[in-house]
């Protein structure tokens, strides 16, 4: 019988690397790969056995490490993927004939498959905003029909920070929202998806604009800051709050080695990686604007207030680029495209993807 192994040993792996480590594109920040320091975290916590499904000493410690970035009564549930805390937490905030007003744009409405209401049973209620981000007075579009038993009943305004268009909410705006919203008797989460690229831009503490600001619940991303995998639902009003654990299980979101999750999020969160990620690919979106802005014949067309980068430049241009550098689509009716940084775009990578786009304005213009 062979010997177990060991956490010192390092057997060698039948696995192929089968991709070029070099290769770089501005799709989206979840191409990059995981941070060194995340990779290390792993190897800690691997060895020996923990209790499974959450009782283990990394995510006990992890409750910890959530109080000190959003306050003494902030629990934190990890699970596996954005999508799973977006629905896990709008249901903790609503009853099942509950509906949820959020921007247009919002990524629960756009990009989710239509998980809140095929798993969750919620209605999404949405509302057009010109920035993605809602405002007292946008919310009042859909904040009516209250007691009418033929309407999904509003129940929860849901925001996104950074928004899906890359710009940034600042505290005031949200505790605006917050407070609207409390008023009305309807409950705040916040899809914080890129929440520490905010923090970034913002040059503020996480709980100035979640907690302070009176957001209920939110989402908290790793996977776009350097994480292999997991999310974090992060309850921060608990009065508001209810069931947590049984909708995490019942929506198939309860990773049974959660250790390997909350390990990530302590090397994330105990020291600045979370900040020092967010701020280089924030730092890196402003270089390739800014670069960008030089070329004749591209537009760009939002403030750079996290990692994206939106912009319009000839749809012939986008696909032969894009066969260089990977990148979508935003708007296929405009040729509005997308470019995103991420913790490991170099300035090189950023440079040498500007001189790409020239390179191709050039030949179509030629």
């Amino acid at each position: 019988m062979a010997d177990a192994p060991t956490v010192t040993d390092q057997p060698a792996s039948d696995a192929e690397r089968r991709h070029d480590p070099r290769v770089r594109g501005f799709a989206s920040d979840n191409y990059a790969g995981a941070h060194p320091e995340v990779l290390a975290a792993l190897a800690l916590a691997n060895g020996g056995h923990q209790v499974s499904y959450g009782e283990d000493a990394y995510t006990a410690h992890l409750q910890e490490v959530f109080r000190c970035h959003f306050g003494p009564t902030a629990e934190v549930h990890p699970l596996f993927n954005g999508t799973g805390a977006n629905v896990t937490a709008l249901q903790a905030v609503t009853e099942r004939w509950g509906g949820v007003i959020c921007a247009e744009s919002a990524h629960i409405n756009t990009d989710e498959c239509g998980a809140p209401e095929r798993v969750g049973g919620l209605k999404l209620l949405t509302v057009p905003t010109p920035d993605g981000k809602l405002t007292p007075e946008l919310i009042d579009a859909q904040a009516f029909g209250f007691t009418d038993e033929h309407r999904a009943q509003p129940q929860v305004v849901s925001i996104t920070q950074t928004t899906e268009l890359g710009t940034c909410y600042t505290p005031e705006e949200i505790k605006a929202v917050c407070d609207h919203a409390h008023q009305l008797g309807m409950a705040v989460h916040l899809d914080g998806a890129r929440l520490a690229n905010a923090a970034a831009f913002l040059d503020l503490p996480l709980a100035r604009f979640t907690t302070e600001a009176g957001v209920d619940i939110l989402s908290f991303g790793g996977t776009k800051n350097g994480l292999l995998f997991g999310e974090c639902v992060v309850v921060l009003s608990p009065d508001r709050v209810r069931g947590v654990p049984y909708l995490r299980k019942a929506g198939m979101q309860l990773p049974s080695k959660m250790r390997f999750v909350s390990v990530q999020f302590e090397a994330l969160l105990t020291g600045d990686l979370w900040l020092r990620g967010a701020r280089h690919a924030n730092a890196m979106a402003r270089r390739l604007a800014r670069a960008v802005a030089r070329i004749e014949g591209v537009r760009v067309l939002r403030p750079v207030e996290s990692n994206a980068v939106f912009a319009i430049l000839p749809r012939e241009v986008s696909e032969r680029l894009r066969k260089r550098y990977r990148f979508y689509f935003w708007d296929e009716a405009t040729g509005e495209v997308r470019w995103m940084c991420a913790f490991d775009t170099t300035e090189e990578d950023v440079d040498g993807f500007a001189a790409a786009i020239g390179e191709e304005l050039s030949a179509y213009a030629g």
